[in-house]
């Protein structure tokens, strides 16, 4: 039976549907049959049968499109932004037209700025395929793309007209990604959610075993704990910062490798390491509270370690941070577990000491 649940404030206000096979007219016609065009945009990591099957339940109710990218991080560039408006000029879509991303965080973060920029706003709908897009980008708001300077430093805050998440797709993921997706599971579980925590530390091998049933509770709980955070500050003035845990780092450490050498979700693992770490320096958690945290992350079969990186280089990415405010790092440290706070007092050095965790 389908989960539902909405985020987003007033006339921003959108539903999101969670269930195995979930991609079908029953939630699909509703939301698209008032639109003559649609543009459907995917990446060519995301497997065909998937863009088939969205494009099929569409194509009786509108005119259908498609543009399929090259999958990766590069994928969101101002080059991949033009050449989309320039498709959407060519082909005469106008505000009543309708854009749907099919594919992973990436797809959704750039289909999700075009629907943001063009004609100063048309709708789009997010189909999520990877587990990190469907429990995390695909909610919120969020859409950006990357430029030389660093990832995600051009975007806006723009809300889909609906999530679409269908649990049956993520059969299709390299188990390698499905993994990677499990780091933000984990984020939810660490910074607000005590349930999910147990839920995690008791059923790991469950999860790393997809089981169904869980999968889905997981992706709900995950979900649920984002909405309630986000609907309070749309705008990322305050609570929100704290879904950012382990992502200065993270991020750091995927730009340090030019986005090539490791998954997203595998990075904000190991920046979750580091911040756990900086948390217990700055006497926030307890000894044995940092070893809940870690011994989490390795239920999870994480690649958690961090000899091969050191502070002065990863130092320009991480003051480079969407966090810096007045100049001062803001970062998000764990007050104990499921509980994050935002913080620019702490000791610099404690930065270099987290690596070294």
């Amino acid at each position: 039976m389908a989960k539902e649940l909405f985020a987003g404030q007033g006339k921003n206000k959108y539903r999101i549907v969670i269930s195995k096979d979930a991609i079908s007219k029953k939630n699909l016609v509703p939301l698209i049959k008032e639109h003559n065009k649609t543009l459907i945009i995917s990446d060519d990591g995301v497997p065909s049968e998937i863009v088939k099957k969205v494009t099929a339940v569409c194509k009786p109710s509108t005119k259908v499109f498609k543009i399929i990218l090259q999958h990766g991080e590069k994928a969101k560039s101002v080059k991949n932004f033009q050449k989309i408006l320039n498709f959407l000029v060519d082909n005469n879509f106008d505000r009543t037209d309708l854009i749907v991303a099919v594919g992973g965080g990436v797809v959704g973060d750039i289909s999700g700025y075009v629907a943001s920029s063009y004609l100063r706003g048309i709708q789009f709908i997010q189909i999520p395929t990877t587990l990190l897009a469907q429990v995390d980008s695909s909610v919120g708001g969020k859409t950006a793309i990357n430029i030389l300077a660093g990832k995600n430093l051009v975007g806006a805050f723009y809300n889909p007209k609906s999530v679409i998440i269908d649990t049956a797709v993520l059969s299709s993921l390299p188990n390698r990604e499905f993994k990677a997706g499990l780091a933000e599971v984990i984020k939810y579980a660490l910074i607000h959610n005590k349930s999910l925590f147990s839920i995690l530390k008791k059923y790991s091998q469950k999860i790393l075993l997809m089981d169904h049933k869980i999968i889905e509770e997981i992706i709900f709980l995950s979900i649920q704990t984002k909405a309630n955070i986000v609907t309070k500050d749309e705008r990322e003035n305050g609570i929100r910062a704290i879904l950012n845990f382990g992502h200065t780092f993270g991020h750091a450490i995927e730009a340090h490798g030019k986005y090539k050498k490791i998954l997203h979700g595998e990075a904000v693992a190991k920046g979750m390491k580091i911040a756990a770490r900086i948390s217990y320096l700055e006497n926030l958690i307890s000894e044995k509270e940092h070893e809940e945290v870690i011994a989490l992350l390795q239920k999870f079969e994480f690649d958690l370690s961090l000899d091969q990186y050191n502070y002065r280089e990863l130092k320009p990415y991480i003051f480079r941070d969407k966090k810096i405010k007045a100049g001062k790092l803001n970062l998000v440290l764990l007050n104990k577990v499921s509980k994050a706070v935002v913080t620019s007092s702490f000791d610099v050095k404690n930065l270099s000491r987290g690596l070294k965790a």
